[in-house]
């Protein structure tokens, strides 16, 4: 894949404001930041190995797919959206939408929607993952915290973005085909009510 500097640049920022956004939340948001909780920083780094870099490879697969068309494929951070998620995360929610791919070309209805289904079937599959290890490793101590947080942020990450209306995914992969919007839903969906049972 083809990178600029401000792209690579906004795909590192956009990581570690959502990772930090995430810690915030789960640390218990702002009583934990203003008493410097050092569990934030903990939470920190579980958080940029799962919803960081969940949220990278998402990304980075639509550029991918895109690039497979022989279409321009560029990352933009949504700054202010990035500011929100920071905010919002104080206050014990989350909304983010840290940024999109812009696609670039003669782009149809089929590409545009295998083009966006790829994203979140990226996290699909790292939920998958993190739920076998789940289920290998239990769910106690550090390593079960790590492995629950990855299967649930992965999994809502998937869902989330399925959304049918713009700018998220599922509005394009709705308008391809809707057989493979609720399939890639349903099991986004199911993944995420599986972390609260495992």
């Amino acid at each position: 894949m083809k990178f600029n500097h401000r792209e690579i640049r906004d795909l590192m920022l956009a990581g570690i404001m959502i990772s930090l956004a995430f810690a915030i939340l789960f640390s218990g948001g702002y009583n934990s930041l203003f008493s410097l909780n050092t569990n934030l920083i903990f939470l920190f780094v579980i958080s940029f190995f799962t919803a960081g870099i969940g949220f990278l490879l998402h990304e980075l697969m639509h550029k991918y797919v895109a690039q497979r068309y022989n279409l321009g494929a560029e990352f933009h951070a949504f700054y202010n959206m990035l500011w929100l998620a920071l905010l919002f995360s104080l206050f014990g929610f989350i909304l983010a939408a840290p940024g999109a791919v812009f696609i670039r070309g003669n782009i149809t209805k089929s590409k545009n929607g295998k083009i966006s289904v790829a994203g979140p079937l990226t996290n699909i599959i790292l939920a998958v993952i993190f739920l076998i290890a789940l289920l290998i490793f239990g769910k106690s101590g550090t390593m079960g915290l790590f492995l629950t947080m990855g299967l649930s942020i992965n999994a809502l990450l998937g869902a989330f973005n399925m959304i049918p209306v713009m700018p998220f995914d599922g509005a394009k992969v709705i308008a391809w085909d809707r057989t493979v919007y609720f399939i890639t839903l349903t099991i986004a969906i199911g993944l995420w009510i599986s972390s609260w049972f495992v």
